[in-house]
This record gives C-alpha cells, sequence and structure tokens, in this order.
C-alpha cells in the first residue's frame, strides 16, 4: 500500500465527463485520490456481465427477454470512450 496521491485517470477532479454527464470516476471512486485503503488493484472481481447471470436459467425470465444483450429493445447503447459519447447500435437479435 502507498500513501494517497492524485488520480492519474482525473488528475484528481475526482470525475469523468461525458458530453453533459458528469461521472464518477470509475478508477479512484469518485474520491481524486488513489492510495492507502483505496488502492485501485485491491479492488475485487467485479460481478458478471448481465447476459452470463443466472436469472436466465429461469424458463420464464427467458421467455419474457428474448435478447439477453438488449432485453428486448432491439438496441444496444454502449459508451465510445475515445469520441467521449454514447454510442447505439441496432442489437444482432434484430438483424
Amino acid at each position: 500500500m502507498t500513501g494517497p496521491i492524485t488520480c492519474p485517470e482525473c488528475d484528481g477532479a475526482g470525475v469523468e465527463i461525458l458530453g453533459v454527464l458528469h461521472l464518477a470516476c470509475r478508477f479512484c471512486g469518485g474520491r481524486g485520490w488513489v492510495g492507502g485503503e483505496h488502492e485501485p488493484a485491491e479492488a475485487g472481481e467485479g460481478p458478471p456481465p448481465v447476459w452470463e447471470h443466472g436469472m436466465w436459467r429461469d424458463p420464464m425470465v427467458s421467455s419474457v427477454l428474448k435478447c439477453r444483450r438488449c432485453l428486448g429493445s432491439g438496441v444496444v447503447v454502449s459508451v465510445d470512450r475515445a469520441a467521449r459519447r454514447l454510442a447505439r447500435m441496432p442489437c444482432s437479435c434484430r438483424r
């Protein structure tokens, strides 16, 4: 563990700006610094992607929500980090 240092991802701001949205920095958790008890490398593995969740084994859920990626909407929304905006794409289930 190290002492607190300014977050290298957000330069201490604690936020990532995505268009008009101000999101908490994923690296420092919105604190603006890392180190001490808040080492990013110490974070455990996150939850599995939604399409791998155990609820899909339930026949009632899978019959209502046909697609695991778009949940039946036909559109998948993703964060385009390079362009710093939200990207909307048609889901592969609708092609």
